[in-house]
């Protein structure tokens, strides 16, 4: 298994950056590939970015192309989310997730979970 804690998250303004990490323990890190999901108020968890386990590939959903990127460290056994040009849409809660299977934007496809960190962006 392995535990998944994120930080990063606050209050940022539009046009601002923050930087997400999603610290694990456990079991050997680069096992897994790791995905980022966010949820709004009232809207469906959504999928954000995935990054395979050695970091080769990845993965984003449209509406954050050009301005997030998902990167890691599996010495660290971190992962990371930089969002730049943040936007007022792109407020929610922010959680990291681990799979043993393959690349996948499907949530059901993650066996572990942070807690999710807050993201707030203002206009």
């Amino acid at each position: 298994q392995v535990q998944l804690v994120e930080s990063g998250g606050g209050l940022v303004q539009a046009g601002g950056s923050l930087r997400l990490s999603c610290a694990a323990s456990g079991r050997t890190f680069g096992d897994y590939n790791m995905g980022w999901f966010r949820q709004a108020p009232g809207k469906e968890r959504e999928f954000v970015a995935t990054i395979s386990n050695f970091g080769i590939a990845t993965q984003y959903a449209d509406s954050v192309k050009g301005r997030f990127t998902i990167s890691r460290d599996n010495a660290k056994k971190t992962g990371y989310l930089q969002m730049n040009n943040l936007k007022p849409e792109d407020t929610a809660l922010y959680s990291c997730a681990a799979t043993v299977r393959s690349l996948t934007t499907k949530s059901g496809e993650y066996a572990y979970w942070g807690q999710g960190t807050q993201v707030t962006v203002s206009s």
